[in-house]
């Protein structure tokens, strides 16, 4: 018996070993996701940070699927609408929302994001008094209704307090029963006062807390963008965290 043992667990290791190292087997909106990543209309440049901003598993762990109506918050100059626009072009609707006049000559050049429509908000973005790189907001409207799905990347630090109730109550009011709410930012440490370091990072317990109040439910976070080398002490800018700077992953779902 003892002489059959070693065989078998060296059979049971092996076997272990060569599933670490094989493709990942994806799920058909993961594959979906990959094609639209893949795609031409993205730059070699945009394409480099995909092994650390990992759009597939970040996409997935929000609930994205091809026939959602999805609305992107604060789009910048659309590093996630040109993988968004694809996946839902056929099924689906996306919106973009809140500091789009960057996006909009992408969006006019880009056929394949024709059907990328800007949100008719109302919302006032203005610099907010003695906060480094945060603007209020006021109270506003979305402009639209009974969405799936409303995604905002690294762009909640950006946000004062105030700026924040406004944008989560907008938000709540713009999914549909059920739809979900994905927050992805810079971790800041749990309490810690703001500074020169931490100023574009966010607690994420003090989101949580926010979401919350608005009338959300947490259903789930992920650890997907967790990096342990990340003291959360430097900006985000720096050399030696661009890139590698530790995220959460928050989703929320209105009830």
């Amino acid at each position: 018996m003892r002489n059959l043992l070693l065989p078998i667990a060296l059979l049971a290791f092996a076997g272990v070993a060569q599933a670490q190292f094989m493709p990942e087997k994806l799920t058909p909106m993961g594959e979906k996701i990959v094609a639209a990543m893949n795609s031409d209309i993205r730059t070699p440049e945009e394409k480099e940070r995909d092994a650390e901003r990992k759009p597939r598993q970040t996409l997935e762990f929000f609930g994205l699927q091809d026939n959602m109506r999805v609305l992107e918050l604060v789009p910048s100059v659309g590093w996630y609408t040109k993988i968004l626009g694809p996946v839902l072009a056929e099924k689906g609707e996306l919106y973009v929302a809140i500091g789009t006049d960057r996006l909009a000559p992408v969006l006019k050049a880009t056929p394949s994001l024709a059907r990328v429509k800007v949100a008719p908000v109302d919302a006032k973005m203005s610099p907010a008094p003695g906060k480094m790189g945060q603007f209020d907001l006021g109270d506003f409207s979305l402009g639209v209704k009974d969405l799936d799905l409303i995604l905002t990347f690294r762009n909640y630090h950006n946000l004062s307090a105030g700026a924040r109730a406004s944008l989560n109550k907008a938000v709540f009011a713009a999914l549909k029963s059920g739809g979900h709410y994905g927050i992805l930012d810079h971790t800041r440490r749990h309490n810690e006062p703001d500074n020169t370091e931490n100023w574009r990072r966010v607690d994420p317990v003090l989101v949580i807390r926010e979401v919350q109040a608005a009338g959300f439910i947490l259903e789930d976070y992920s650890a997907i963008h967790y990096i342990p080398d990340d003291e959360l002490r430097y900006e985000v800018a720096r050399k030696t965290v661009s890139g590698n700077s530790d995220r959460f992953a928050l989703r929320f779902r209105k009830p």
